[in-house]
């Protein structure tokens, strides 16, 4: 790597408040990642869709950051990142969908809450060579729980590779409506007694979501060790928040407590520890993150 290349590094992990340790580790990861992306670009010789997934707090912001970044001054390819969070559907949209089917349908984050027909849409347009102008994505206001205006969106144009990053991207849906039966914590047992949310959830996995999934050309999943990890890591990211001069500065600023946190992922366990098992068998590439949140290596499938 030349010199001007470390040091433009050098200042991408400042910005990024990474420690030395992680870079360090970061480093071996995602140059190898970064060429495998080059050679996927290369045989496919059209604009390529990298899916990027794992569990919450598992560090897929930062790592895309990082993967963009050497796929920019490295192999001078046109990156865009965008977050499934930037694309959900709106406030109004989920409070109408939680009257009509379940009130968990409210809280945003499962299969169901996204306005996936948009990235659909967006996907066929970049695979055919049909964006002709800048095109117009979501971003999303996790304080106001719905979409910034348009003025604000993120405008799209060229693009050699494009990441969607997410903690359901690539998700498996069960294959026997039987396995959602049993819940597998009071959230469900007491809010979803007749599993009306789960099988409507697990119906978009096995429907929209996987006509979306279906244009990932690369998939590149970052294993936790276990679900227990999750709640961990996301009670460590609030309490960055809480200290952070962003949020001392804004009183309106919500930081969740731990007993919060501990429903909320809730959420997500179902799929999440589906993923643990279905990811690594299908994933193109993953890496190990190890209990101290550093990524141990990379394995290609």
């Amino acid at each position: 790597m030349n010199k001007n290349l470390i040091t433009k590094l050098d200042k991408l992990k400042k910005s990024l408040s990474i420690n030395e340790n992680l870079y360090t580790a970061y480093k071996k990861v995602y140059l190898t990642i970064a060429e495998r992306i080059l050679l996927k670009k290369i045989s496919l010789n059209s604009p390529i869709i990298i899916g990027l997934s794992g569990g919450q707090g598992s560090g897929k912001t930062t790592f895309s950051e990082f993967l963009k970044f050497i796929l920019k001054n490295k192999y001078k390819l046109k990156t865009v990142s965008i977050s499934i969070d930037d694309i959900y559907k709106t406030k109004q949209n989920r409070i109408n969908l939680s009257k009509r089917l379940n009130k968990l349908f409210l809280i945003r984050g499962v299969p169901g809450t996204h306005d996936i027909h948009f990235l659909i849409n967006f996907f066929k347009a970049l695979k055919g060579n049909k964006i002709y102008k800048p095109f117009k994505i979501p971003t999303f206001d996790k304080s106001t729980d719905d979409r910034r205006n348009k003025k604000h969106w993120y405008s799209v144009d060229r693009v050699d590779v494009f990441i969607l990053e997410g903690w359901c991207v690539g998700a498996k849906p069960e294959p026997s409506i039987n396995n959602l039966k049993k819940p597998i914590n009071s959230l469900e047992a007491n809010e979803d007694k007749n599993f009306a949310w789960r099988k409507k959830v697990n119906h978009h996995l096995n429907n929209d979501y996987k006509q979306l999934y279906s244009f990932i050309d690369l998939m590149i999943y970052l294993k936790i060790p276990n679900f227990s990890k999750v709640f961990q890591w996301r009670t460590l990211q609030e309490r960055k928040l809480a200290n952070s001069k962003a949020t001392k500065s804004n009183k309106k600023k919500y930081i969740m407590s731990e007993n919060e946190i501990k429903r909320f992922i809730m959420y997500y366990e179902r799929i999440t520890k589906k993923m643990l098992i279905d990811m690594p068998k299908f994933a193109d590439i993953i890496v190990p993150i190890g209990s101290n949140h550093q990524p141990k290596n990379v394995i290609i499938n």
